[in-house]
């Protein structure tokens, strides 16, 4: 089993834009960042799989950004690459700390010891999502926001959404959300529930929200409506129009 080296520096692990904001959203982004800690060696992932989805959710740091300036809204979003750990995942998941990710192998995370998975955990996970319950018990926010993209085609099929908003059916802001955004853009280009469903994989709502017994949306933005800053901007824009 391997560790990972001693002098590896994994903090700070997020970052909080506009804390303590007024709004009654809070903002988060579990996949928001694609670095790899210096010392990792990428993980042994090329570079230019380091670009690809796999590392992070391509344009949501951008997105969460022009959505905090709109809202007035904290935004509290993770630094470091979902390949390092996932903080959407419970850490008893196989997808905490992958080894594979549609296809690209990630060598640095092969037979990692109890003690560096452990290390991972304390310095990453855990303080990120202690950051989002303090915003939750001590500030404005009662609502959670979880900001994520995904790609147009995955294993050769296209996803034809351009935004997709994932529930349990149990979300009143939800299934609005999901009625003015189709009833902006037309139904076929928002997914109820698709092109994922929230379900057991999910992580950072249920742990949040079910003891607070507090409202969410998880919403899913099709990474090519955020390839610059003007497409983040339009996006903000309207998801902005439609919680406000």
């Amino acid at each position: 089993m391997q560790p990972d080296p001693p002098d590896i520096v994994f903090t700070p692990a997020f970052d909080v834009l506009r804390p303590g904001a007024p709004s009654r959203y809070l903002l988060v982004g579990d996949h928001a960042g694609h670095a790899i800690p210096p010392g990792l060696g990428g993980l042994g992932v090329g570079s230019a799989d380091l670009r690809r989805h796999i590392a992070c959710d391509l344009g949501v740091e951008m997105l969460g950004r022009e959505l905090s300036g709109r809202l007035d809204a904290t935004f509290i979003h993770q630094r470091w690459s979902r390949l390092v750990i996932d903080c959407n995942r419970h850490p008893d998941h196989p997808g905490s700390i992958v080894t594979e990710s549609d296809g690209t192998r990630v060598p640095g995370n092969a037979n990692l010891s109890a003690a560096a998975r452990a290390r991972r955990l304390k310095e990453i996970f855990e303080p990120y999502h202690a950051a989002i319950a303090a915003a939750l018990d001590t500030g404005p926010a009662t609502t959670l926001v979880s900001l994520h993209s995904f790609t147009p085609a995955m294993q050769g099929q296209a996803r034809p959404w351009r935004m997709g908003v994932l529930h349990r059916g149990d979300s009143a802001l939800s299934l609005q959300v999901l009625g003015r955004l189709r009833a902006r853009l037309g139904a076929a280009a928002v997914g109820d529930n698709q092109p994922y469903q929230m379900d057991g994989t999910d992580f950072t709502v249920p742990h949040h929200c079910d003891p607070r017994a507090i409202d969410y949306l998880e919403l899913e933005v099709r990474q090519d409506e955020l390839v610059d800053a003007a497409g983040c901007a339009a996006m903000a824009a309207l998801i902005a129009e439609v919680l406000s």
